[in-house]
Order: C-alpha cells, then sequence, then structure tokens
C-alpha cells in the first residue's frame, strides 16, 4: 500500500475525545502549573473544530514531526488503516497540547494534509 493510498483512509472525528482534553491538561500542567492547565482545558472545550494544514500545526509550535517508526505514530497508523476515525489535535499556549502523533502521522503522509484541531489559550 502506498502512502497516497493510506492518505485516502485518514478520517477525522468532527469532535475531540473526552479523554484527550485530560491528556492535554496533563501536559500543559508541565509548562504552566495545575491551574492555567484546567483553565486551558477548559477554554478548549468551548471552541470549535477548525482546520489547518499539517505543516502549518508544525511550523507554528515549533515542533519536528515525529517519525513514522514512533510506537505512537504506529500506534495510529493501525487505527487509521482499520478504519478508525483520529480525534482532532488540541494547541494551546503555541503548543501541541495534545495530539503530537496524529499530527506528525498527518504530516508523514501528506505535509499539506488538512488537520481538524481546536486552537486556543494563546497569551496576548
Amino acid at each position: 500500500m502506498s502512502t497516497a493510498d493510506v492518505v485516502s483512509y485518514l478520517h477525522w472525528k468532527n469532535e475531540v475525545d473526552e479523554h484527550d482534553y485530560a491528556a492535554a491538561s496533563s501536559y500543559l500542567s508541565i509548562r504552566f502549573g495545575a491551574r492555567r492547565a484546567q483553565e486551558v482545558a477548559a477554554e478548549l472545550r468551548k471552541l470549535p473544530v477548525i482546520t489547518r494544514r499539517a505543516n502549518d500545526v508544525l511550523r507554528a509550535t515549533g515542533r519536528v514531526p515525529l517519525s513514522l517508526s514512533d510506537p505512537g505514530v504506529l500506534k495510529d497508523l493501525k487505527k487509521v488503516l482499520s478504519g478508525e476515525k483520529l480525534s482532532p489535535i488540541l494547541v494551546a499556549e503555541a503548543d501541541i497540547a495534545d495530539g503530537y502523533h496524529r499530527l506528525s502521522l498527518a504530516y508523514a503522509l501528506d505535509p499539506y494534509a488538512t488537520v481538524p484541531l481546536k486552537l486556543g489559550g494563546v497569551n496576548a
């Protein structure tokens, strides 16, 4: 199966999985403390899902995509190949709060792939 074939299987859910908000809060608590992390996660829940290109999200957050050999990326690839939809990405405080593996997979398959995400918690 070619990369182009796998891209055709890459489908996204309309809403973020509930457990992803807890994962985002956990990650953000390491960076900003528990209180701010909870505030940002609560804000993310209220925001609509929008779309951006995978390469743009990675550039804006200063992240380098994980390789296809990364265990988390492989886990998401298996989901895609079995027909499962992926949960949208959570981006907060100019960082990927949850969904780094999913975003890396989308980028590996097509750097210009449109990725659904919630974008919030950006300090002015």
